[in-house]
């Protein structure tokens, strides 16, 4: 059944299977938020008259069934159906006749669909955000597990100067703090209720969108109908940058990983049931996890590109180009819930290296820590770099001194918990 279906004219094959695409697959992940958006709609329209107390009475029991039917993954898009839509109005009206077919009143499949998109990908950002609050705290437990464990730095990918694990882990950690505020960000944008702008010019029912906003917890609409239209593509974008972020932070920490793993630098290693192996070379244990976290990732952080090439240089008002959306970015999440997942897994049996500098090859990331002492004995910095560089062209550097570093965030004064702090700011997403 087709919602905008005409007496007596039939939709040609060929251009239904090419319209519809892909679209049923990803409807069904929205088949729970378009009853919950139906159950608030009509009760509204129960409110403002449009509908019988009755007629909302048995169309709200017949909606709790389906919602029902779709907790428990019974529920399926027909194949003569065109979307999820029709299937709930075919459900109701099989059930209920005539009164399964009010439900519409005063709505558009656009400010339906937009609705269902923005109640999913709330939930979706709070459950990201949970599993990146879990990843945080890994972190965080881990750069305190391992703050007096020493790591070589690096700019360039030459040695710079003392690191540790704990500033490692740390860092990670506090840069998932910055790719939260972009998730909030995007979860503001999608906590804004499109229901009621029907198909992008309002309606002249007297609804009560205050009513809806209320009903589907949104914490406020988007007023102007014309804009709640215009939001679609725009709302999956915005989420896209959230998520890019996230994946960012992945995609980097997932390089260091596999670099810290190889032999020449030997870091950190992993159970050999953790990694794979080589059809040729015996010694082999590859980061295969980490080096498909690193390119699902670089993939996610491409989505916001191909997103905007979609939507750019639309006019205002609903175009069928809006329906790609689902298939770009639906997968997108999938994929970003399913890396989290397994970084969380794989750092629960992470390996490090104990006495890393106490390697005479790592001599040189003291440098700076020699022209310090010089500098704190009143030796001009500049003169101190000069008498210390003279020392390393004639192969004479040497440090023995030990490490006092005391500032906010250094090795010996990580603050860590105030990276928690941060973090603690998110809690209404990650609870």
């Amino acid at each position: 059944m087709k919602l905008w279906n005409k007496e007596g004219i039939t939709t040609s094959a060929i251009i239904e299977s090419f319209t519809v695409g892909k679209d049923k697959d990803f409807d069904l992940r929205l088949a729970k938020y378009d009853v919950l958006g139906t159950m608030a709609h009509t009760k509204m329209l129960s409110e403002v008259g449009l509908l019988s107390k009755a007629d909302y009475a048995a169309i709200e029991t017949e909606l709790s069934s389906i919602l029902k039917m779709i907790e428990s993954n019974e529920f399926l898009i027909d194949l003569d159906e065109e979307d999820v839509h029709s299937q709930i109005e075919k459900m109701l009206t099989e059930k209920l006749g005539e009164v399964g077919k009010k439900i519409h009143s005063g709505r558009s499949r656009n400010d339906q669909v937009l609705t269902d998109i923005k109640l999913f990908l709330k939930d979706e950002l709070k459950l990201l955000s949970t599993e990146v609050k879990v990843l945080f705290n890994q972190l965080i437990a881990l750069s305190e597990k391992h703050k007096n464990d020493l790591l070589p730095g690096y700019t360039h990918f030459q040695m710079a100067m003392p690191s540790s694990f704990g500033m490692w882990f740390g860092a990670w950690a506090e840069s998932l703090v910055d790719d939260m505020e972009l998730v909030q960000a995007a979860y503001n944008v999608c906590d804004k209720n499109p229901l009621g702008s029907g198909a992008g010019y309002g309606s002249s029912f007297p609804l009560n969108r205050t009513m809806t906003t209320e009903l589907l917890h949104f914490s406020s609409m988007n007023v102007n109908p014309v804009y709640a239209q215009m939001t679609r593509g725009k709302t999956e974008k915005v989420v896209s940058y959230g998520i890019s972020s996230i994946a960012s932070t992945l995609s980097r920490f997932s390089y260091d990983v596999c670099l810290y793993m190889n032999q020449q630098f030997g870091f950190i290693s992993f159970p050999d049931e953790l990694t794979t192996g080589s059809s040729l070379m015996p010694h082999k244990k590859n980061p295969d996890v980490f080096e498909l976290i690193r390119a699902k990732c670089n993939r996610i952080q491409a989505i916001p590109n191909e997103l905007t090439i979609l939507t750019n240089n639309l006019p205002s008002g609903y175009h069928r180009d809006m329906q790609l959306t689902k298939e770009i970015l639906f997968p997108a999440l999938e994929q970003m819930h399913e890396c989290l997942h397994m970084m969380h897994f794989m750092l629960e049996h992470i390996q490090i290296k104990k006495e890393i500098l106490s390697d005479h090859k790592f001599n040189l990331l003291f440098t700076v820590e020699k022209v310090n002492e010089l500098v704190s004995r009143g030796v001009p910095f500049r003169e101190a770099y000069k008498l210390v560089g003279e020392e390393v062209a004639k192969g004479k550097f040497t440090y023995s001194g030990n490490l006092t570093h005391t500032h906010e965030g250094s090795i010996g004064n990580l603050c860590n918990d105030r990276i928690v702090a941060a973090m603690d700011r998110f809690k209404k997403l990650t609870k």
